[in-house]
């Protein structure tokens, strides 16, 4: 619905101080007509970033916010577990009842009362 000049005119003007790699890839993204991918090649450019400088992010799922003191656990947890530094993202989903979610990358550790109440009940619906 919107012209491709249209979206360039726009897009230019909100990066208008990024390099010229930005401003060619944005105008790639424009004439094939795939401006839809640039949220996946933006998130794909943050994790490439995060790698290159041994960061990751750590996310953290739980009942209520994450106190500092919690957070700071978390953070040398992560350090323990993979040997790099994490920048912790808190997500709140009370339907986990308490207890966290803990995911790094590919790996998950999943410690909600949710997940063991779960667990119960398989292992009763299962004798």
């Amino acid at each position: 619905v919107v012209r491709s000049s249209d979206k360039k005119a726009v897009l230019a003007s909100v990066f208008k101080n990024t390099n010229i790699a930005t401003s060619n890839l944005i105008d790639t993204l424009i004439s094939n007509k795939r401006l839809a991918l640039l949220n996946d090649v933006a998130a794909g450019y943050i994790q490439l970033y995060d790698q290159m400088r041994g960061t990751q992010v750590a996310t953290v799922t739980t009942a209520i916010p994450l106190t500092s003191d919690l957070k700071t656990k978390v953070l040398a947890k992560v350090k323990e577990l993979t040997g790099k530094e994490a920048e912790v993202k808190n997500i709140i989903d009370e339907t986990i009842l308490g207890g966290f979610i803990l995911r790094v990358g590919d790996i998950q550790y999943n410690a909600s009362i949710a997940n063991k109440l779960d667990k119960l009940k398989r292992e009763f619906t299962l004798n």
